[in-house]
């Protein structure tokens, strides 16, 4: 056992099952663990790491930045954060940014906001969340009610009250629990965690409809499923619908944490000083790190090559011949494989050939490849699924 394997099961919380193996360093596509070992990396770091690995963009705008100014706290004005809050807003439907340090973060502020601007707009008592069975907006304690799996829930009881679920990409059964004490519909374009499955637009569009009816705001997550991931810029351009605010996260800081949540002009008016804050947030190394990024993925030529390598790779997926295979979805880099059984041997498979798969759930592989990907990625990962594939039939 490697000493770091040892020092981690004795000194840090044990709330993860960890891969057997150490990694030390990253290049690009790969990973390599403390034994030389290379790992074709199609998990992104759970959609983090869309450049992939050490970016040359991404450690020179660290490197610069931390040189000249590490940290200020949100009561002075820095250069990086407002750059980024612009390129944010330029590049979608918001009017203002507000920076957190993670997805779940973004979340909470999001339903902070949600009920303010209910509260200011129409009174006390407008305090409803809807939100969809398979959906994961995170752990904390506002962002975990709004994560219907019951594992993740029942230790933690009781949680924040007010929120009701209705079963995804089903606009009848939404529009019976969205009502007039509805202050906000939180929802993810693609769900991640979920199992990978694509919102209907018809479902959106009824989301959309239905708030403006009540004056709820549509929340639309994009922490996993945003910054080019699904072949567009934000997932839901690929829609027609239009949310009120957006959650992004993950991929936003090149491997920074970062969190931000974008909203409109009509929902900040309910907002003023005080009402929210965070010491670390929109600091000036990870929001220069973000801009970097951002420079990359919003580039047409990039998100063109994203929805051809996810073409190519549910192409290649396709050919795979097992029975083990339910179904194949997903958008762009974002793709979903249900099987008929547990997916936890074929991702240790994975790993004895040196590829790095995750799951979402217990039957879903859940590949989220860096942005980056080349066909010869492709080929090589479709070839060690297929054997991990055999695997299971030889055992």
């Amino acid at each position: 056992m490697h000493p770091t394997v040892d020092k981690t099961a004795r000194y840090v919380l044990g709330t993860y099952v960890r891969a057997p193996f150490v990694l030390e360093r990253a290049e690009g596509m790969h990973v390599y663990d403390t034994e030389g070992r290379a790992y074709l990396d199609f998990g992104a770091g759970i959609s983090v790491n869309n450049l992939g690995h050490c970016d040359p963009d991404v450690v020179a705008a660290v490197t610069g930045q931390i040189a000249r100014l590490s940290h200020v706290c949100n009561l002075f004005h820095s250069t990086p954060q407002a750059d980024l809050a612009e390129a944010l807003c330029e590049s979608s439907f918001a009017d203002k940014v507000y920076f957190a340090n993670s997805g779940t973060e973004a979340i909470e502020a999001a339903i902070k906001f949600a009920r303010k601007y209910a509260r200011v707009t129409h009174g006390p008592g407008k305090t409803g969340i809807v939100a969809f069975y398979g959906a994961f907006h995170g752990r904390t304690a506002g962002a975990l009610a709004l994560t219907p799996k019951e594992r993740y829930q029942a230790p933690f009881r009781p949680l924040m009250p007010g929120v009701t679920f209705a079963p995804f990409n089903d606009p009848a059964a939404a529009l019976k629990v969205i009502g007039p004490e509805t202050c906000a519909v939180f929802v993810e374009p693609v769900q991640g965690e979920g199992g990978i499955h694509p919102a209907d637009p018809a479902f959106l569009q009824a989301l959309r409809d239905a708030c403006d009816r009540f004056g709820a705001l549509l929340v639309f997550d994009e922490i996993q499923c945003g910054m080019g991931r699904t072949g567009t810029l934000w997932a839901y351009e690929q829609t027609g619908v239009v949310p009120d605010m957006l959650t992004t996260a993950k991929a936003l800081g090149g491997g920074l944490p970062i969190g931000a949540t974008l909203l409109t002009d009509r929902v900040a008016a309910a907002l003023e000083p005080g009402d929210h804050g965070s010491t670390f947030a929109g600091g000036p190394v990870v929001c220069q790190a973000a801009l970097a990024v951002l420079a990359r993925v919003n580039d047409p030529a990039f998100l063109e090559h994203v929805r051809s390598m996810g073409e190519l790779l549910t192409n290649c997926l396709h050919g795979v011949q097992s029975p083990h295979i339910r179904e194949i979805r997903g958008r762009g880099l974002m793709v979903g494989v249900e099987l008929d059984c547990d997916a936890a041997p074929v991702i240790s498979a994975g790993h004895r050939r040196g590829v790095l798969m995750l799951n979402a759930g217990t039957h879903i592989l859940r590949l989220l490849p860096p942005l980056i990907v080349q066909p010869e990625h492709i080929e090589q990962f479709t070839a060690i699924f297929a054997e991990a594939l055999a695997e299971l039939d030889a055992a």
